[in-house]
């Protein structure tokens, strides 16, 4: 019988999923190499295999976790406004405001997503795949439920990836602790989508 893992086990996966997200946006996936992160973890690359048997598997588990964290952050949303009673538009800017609390903390994961998922085995990223066009479907359907008059069979598309296109990104220039931070940044598209520029 098998030794059940402790709760160590898992905090030192967590800890090495961490670091290899950094080193993935650092140096690119294809060129961090399990050298590279064990030395950023302080470990010996025997060691880092204890953990995870090759560098897919690492960024397998990475995506893997990091989906079902974007898909909790949804239905948290929604129970949200259930609890809170909030109207549909209200309940979609809940959802932007929870993406963006998110993303301030997971930036070099939503790098990995956005860019590495490519380099996954076929079984691997069509799971990692399926979990982001779930994403995109509950998002279009938070703006459709908000907006109904405005997104339609016809937009809906191009206005869900307008509203990804303005948050998805934010890795690239919005920096904790600079002159806008992510809750003020989240304020900003929620007035955009309401009231527009104007």
């Amino acid at each position: 019988m098998a030794r059940p893992r402790s709760s160590q086990h898992e905090l030192k996966r967590d800890e090495i999923l961490d670091i290899a997200a950094q080193c993935f946006a650092d140096k690119s996936y294809p060129a961090a190499s399990m050298n590279d992160i064990a030395a950023a973890s302080g470990t010996s690359k025997a060691r880092l295999y204890h953990y995870y048997e090759s560098k897919e598997a690492i960024l397998f588990d990475l995506l893997d976790r990091y989906t079902q964290r974007l898909l909790a952050v949804i239905g948290q949303a929604e129970a949200t406004a259930q609890r809170r009673n909030l109207d549909d538009r209200a309940a979609l800017h809940e959802l932007i405001r929870s993406f963006l609390v998110e993303y301030q903390t997971s930036a070099t994961r939503h790098v990995a997503l956005l860019s590495d998922t490519k380099f996954l085995g076929e079984v691997q990223r069509d799971l990692i795949l399926n979990r982001q066009r779930d994403v995109v479907s509950a998002v279009t359907r938070f703006l459709r439920r908000a907006y109904p008059d405005r997104v339609t069979p016809t937009n809906q598309t191009p206005v869900t990836m307008m509203l990804f296109g303005m948050i998805n990104w934010t890795f690239t220039w919005l920096r904790p602790g600079g002159p806008l931070s992510y809750a003020d940044f989240a304020e900003e598209v929620v007035a955009l989508l309401d009231k527009g520029l104007a």
